[in-house]
């Protein structure tokens, strides 16, 4: 199955970096001394959900750095739920930078679901090392100091709402293996319901439903997500969920903080994320820009659902690289 993915992505190298106390698979393209993009990937992913991305940045003359994060792929997975609060992922990405880009050197950040989650946590934290964000499917939303998001969600969702059914460690882990890793990748890939994800205590499914790949994912992908989540088991990804409570705790001194970096925010119209109650006001009527007074644009795809790197990979590439490029001509 590597052969599959090298084929496909034929300019992209692969290497080992140690960064803050871990080994950190890092997939890179593009010439060495070029602008470094990092790319931060979401769940269930690793760094080939930029593969698209990846090429398109190297044949623009960037160079593109995408690693697995803590937890997934070929990067270590710490077994403690709580290492994998934003202080820890965050962390690792300056040291990882430290490493691949060179101590105290910014760069342009391009990430997707939890990965964008990420880097706004990146932003806030050390906004030293971020030139700009292109922020794909999650808009920076504000701490509320008021209910931890663990306990809004499940007020708002119930307790079958699929980040709920992830807390208790263990239990989510059994179903997926109930049905199989690739069943569970299929589920999650083609998901395009513009709305809250449930998976009943009764069962996801069966192990013997079909799911059919969208047109922009083929089998050999499903097979190489499997080949690295058979290996890691989604225990690590799935612990970012179960941090959500404690980095909330941990975050209270940025209560009311903005991002101080230009962003470009894109989501496609049937992401389940923007049809979050009250964010679509939030992004539109004027919020969203308060809290990141150097937001450049938002850009809302039509028709196109989640997982946006990959469904609509050329877009995606055009947007990244014209923003990069129009920042770079004003830095």
């Amino acid at each position: 199955m590597a052969a599959a993915a090298d084929n496909e992505v034929a300019v992209i190298t692969h290497r080992t970096v140690d960064a803050n106390g871990l080994r950190m698979h890092v997939a890179e393209a593009g010439p060495p001394g070029a602008p470094p993009v990092l790319l931060l990937h979401g769940f269930p992913q690793v760094w080939y959900a930029w593969r698209h991305q990846m090429r398109a940045l190297a044949d623009a003359g960037y160079r593109a750095v995408a690693p697995d994060l803590r937890g997934y792929g070929d990067s270590d997975a710490p077994a403690a739920e709580l290492q994998y609060t934003a202080m820890h992922v965050v962390g690792d990405l300056v040291a990882l930078l430290d490493a691949v880009v060179g101590a105290g050197k910014p760069v342009f950040v391009v990430a997707h679901d939890w990965g964008a989650l990420t880097a706004w946590n990146l932003c806030l934290f050390r906004p030293d090392r971020v030139r700009a964000l292109v922020s794909l499917s999650v808009a920076f939303t504000p701490r509320s100091p008021a209910r931890r998001p663990v306990d809004g969600l499940r007020a708002l969702y119930g307790d079958d709402y699929y980040i709920c059914r992830i807390q208790e460690p263990g239990a989510i882990e059994a179903e997926f293996a109930r049905l199989g890793t690739e069943l569970v990748l299929r589920k999650f890939l083609a998901y395009r319901t513009p709305g809250p994800l449930m998976m009943p205590k009764s069962g996801w499914g069966s192990p013997d439903d079909e799911v059919p790949l969208p047109s922009w994912i083929t089998e050999e992908d499903i097979k190489y997500y499997a080949s690295k989540f058979d290996k890691t088991n989604f225990t690590g990804g799935l612990n970012y969920y179960r941090a959500l409570n404690k980095t909330w705790e941990l975050t209270a001194p940025w209560t009311g903080a903005e991002i101080k970096v230009p962003v470009k925010f894109i989501v496609g119209d049937l992401d389940l994320t923007y049809h979050t109650p009250g964010i679509q006001d939030f992004i539109h009527k004027g919020g969203f820009k308060k809290y990141v007074p150097l937001l450049d644009d938002v850009v809302v795809m039509k028709g196109v659902g989640h997982f946006i790197s990959e469904e609509k990979p050329k877009e995606v590439s055009e947007h990244v690289i014209s923003f990069i490029r129009k920042l770079s001509a004003e830095m």
